[in-house]
């Protein structure tokens, strides 16, 4: 095996994607799969199951992955001494984020990092918000964007940025009747409703304690997906206000208020408390953590 063998599977156990993995990385999805099978011959085991349609990491495979992190940020910290930039900070922060997060807040924290830190490179995962907490909990980001839950995160380091309300969107020209009370809506009107996630929750909770009976048109993965198929007339969608307040759907939809029955997103960054790794990847928590102390972001977020 060689480093861009590691680096192959590395970026594979992350998008867990052949497709997404191999135009990351620049080869074909062929040559890729021939670098896993040889290194599943040199280890002796099997690295990747492959029997579901999504490619998932066996028990060895993890293991593997997490030998093929420390040996290329070891590789780096090598590097980096042989070229005497042993005080300079350099490396890759795997960040995990919503578009709408890649829209709203990530510029503001790229620019604040790029300016103080430019040997720091991003590597950015977008996805379902709701797999924001299991990405920074699985080691696959650093950091994350995303809602912070009431109670907390045990072990994890939050950094509120900004409150957005949960709202009702409805397409400008749609015919749903949005009067009356929430119960009245949730009752009568389609809804188009996130699979899992903070808002599916508090929603879920909601109407299992005043025993309404939602009409659920569709539910799907990520508020931008919600947005898209409201838009197509399926329904009204349940999303953060702040999903309106940028990005393309901008103006093409009206505001409902949910009330004080959904309550609002606290949404901020979230990190591991401790530093783990390397002493690269030790150097690069110190610089992230240096960025989101000594900045007013709650002030350039109004």
């Amino acid at each position: 095996m060689n480093l861009y063998e590691l680096k192959a599977f590395v970026t594979l156990s992350r998008t867990l994607h052949f497709a997404k993995t191999a135009e990351e990385i620049n080869i074909s999805p062929s040559a890729l799969s021939r670098i896993i099978s040889r290194l599943e011959e040199e280890n002796g085991t099997e690295l990747l199951d492959r029997s579901n349609r999504k490619v998932e990491l066996t028990p060895n495979g993890k293991l593997f992955a997490e030998f093929a992190k420390e040996t290329l940020e070891r590789h780096s910290d090598m590097q980096a001494s042989f070229k005497g930039d042993r005080n300079k900070i350099s490396g890759t922060l795997h960040v995990y984020a919503s578009v709408t997060a890649c829209y709203v807040i990530l510029p503001l924290f790229i620019k604040k990092l790029s300016e103080k830190y430019p040997g720091i490179q991003l590597a950015i995962e977008t996805g379902d918000p709701a797999g924001a907490i299991p990405a920074v909990r699985e080691g696959r980001a650093s950091l994350a964007v995303a809602a912070i839950p009431e109670d907390g995160l045990s072990y994890m380091e939050t950094i509120s940025l900004k409150r957005s309300p949960l709202i009702f969107a409805a397409k400008n020209d749609s015919n749903f009747n949005v009067t009356g009370s929430p119960q009245d809506i949730i009752s009568s009107v389609p809804l188009i409703l996130p699979k899992t996630g903070l808002a599916r929750r508090r929603f879920d909770e909601w109407t299992k304690s005043r025993n309404v009976k939602p009409v659920i048109a569709a539910e799907t993965e990520g508020n931008e997906a919600i947005l898209a198929l409201a838009q197509l007339g399926l329904g009204i969608g349940l999303v953060p206000q702040i999903v309106l307040e940028s990005g393309r759907y901008q103006n093409t939809f009206t505001i409902h208020p949910a009330g004080n029955i959904m309550g609002y997103y606290d949404i901020g960054f979230i990190r591991r408390s401790e530093a783990f790794g390397t002493q690269n990847t030790r150097r690069i928590w110190a610089a992230v953590s240096d960025i989101l102390h000594s900045t007013d972001w709650k002030g350039l977020m109004k």
